[in-house]
């Protein structure tokens, strides 16, 4: 097939996509995977794959910039990268740094009020890629658009390890009191620059597994995962629509889930007092998207209808 008519094709299928989408997701979370897959069948070294796959993360940015999304979290470098040989670790180091102070830099990131941030132990880095983290941080720390969270030397387990043992040393020190631990005080002492839930894990290169990312954010909050098989390197647009339409299909079946739980329970209700059905209507409106609402109102209605009346004597 020709390349000019490639391109048309995609584009087309990519306005497809587009066009079947509603809201995006708020918070899109990315395990780039198969950096040195995709260098090694070329016959390439691993830091040729993650230079590559850099570009393709400077693609997704403008994606996210382009769709509305408001974070986007990388899974940049792993605690367990660190047993990766020198030869590999260092190009890899070398990388990260001089991107941290590109797009620390670069216009369209003020210009979109992208905010970057790390998160993990960043303290394990080299002493210069942990500089360009700061520089990075504080270059963008005014903006309030975008949040750009890009995990290095990143564990979950770790992360959640750390903050048990915050809140263990601050009820020690009796600044904190045993029955005030809840879930917030917890996500208080996560990651600082993770603001709200993931919605969407995307995970590239072939494996099915979130590989102890963000289990707080995510897992937690029963992300919607998409696992797709390019590696990172050849992630398209394509393969980010249709990991939002994923996410998107998730969600209206979570929807018409409560909305068929709430329809049910309105039901149940009826069968003892219509006043007790009214009253719990109005709460459940309040709880569910528009069209479960008005689902909800019908069924009421139905049994309203339903209810004898009563004759005078």
């Amino acid at each position: 097939m020709a390349t000019w008519l490639r391109r048309r094709l995609t584009r087309a299928y990519e306005r497809m996509l587009r066009q079947q989408l509603g809201t995006a997701p708020a918070h899109v979370a990315i395990i780039q995977d198969g950096n040195r897959r995709y260098a090694r069948q070329r016959g390439a070294d691993a830091p040729d794959g993650h230079r590559e796959g850099a570009e393709t993360t400077e693609q997704v940015l403008e994606w996210c910039e382009e769709l509305g999304i408001e974070e986007l979290t990388l899974y940049a470098f792993s605690t367990e990268n660190f047993d990766r040989p020198d030869d590999e670790l260092d190009p890899l180091f070398d990388l990260i740094e001089s991107k941290l102070y590109e797009f620390a830099d670069a216009d369209r990131v003020h210009d979109n009020d992208v905010r970057i941030g790390a998160i993990g132990d960043v303290e394990r880095l080299p002493q210069r890629v942990r500089e360009a983290v700061e520089y990075a941080e504080s270059r963008t720390a005014a903006h309030d658009g975008l949040r750009l969270n890009i995990a290095l030397a990143y564990g979950g387990r770790a992360e959640l390890l750390g903050a048990a043992r915050e809140v263990a040393e601050d009820v020690a020190a009796g600044d904190l009191a045993p029955e005030d631990v809840d879930a917030d005080a917890v996500e208080r002492r996560l990651a600082e620059h993770t603001t709200r839930d993931v919605d969407l894990i995307i995970r590239t290169g072939g494996d099915e597994r979130t590989s102890n990312f963000l289990p707080w954010h995510a897992n937690g909050n029963e992300a919607a995962a998409y696992f797709c098989a390019p590696y990172w390197p050849e992630f398209s647009k394509a393969d980010f629509l249709r990991g939002l339409r994923t996410y998107e299909s998730r969600e209206e079946s979570w929807r018409q889930s409560r909305t068929e739980r709430a329809v049910a329970l309105l039901r149940a209700v009826a069968g003892t007092e219509l006043n007790d059905a009214t009253a719990v209507a109005g709460r459940l409106r309040g709880q569910l998207p528009s069209a479960g609402a008005r689902e909800v109102s019908a069924e009421l209605e139905r049994q309203r209808d339903s209810e004898p009346v009563e004759s005078a004597d």
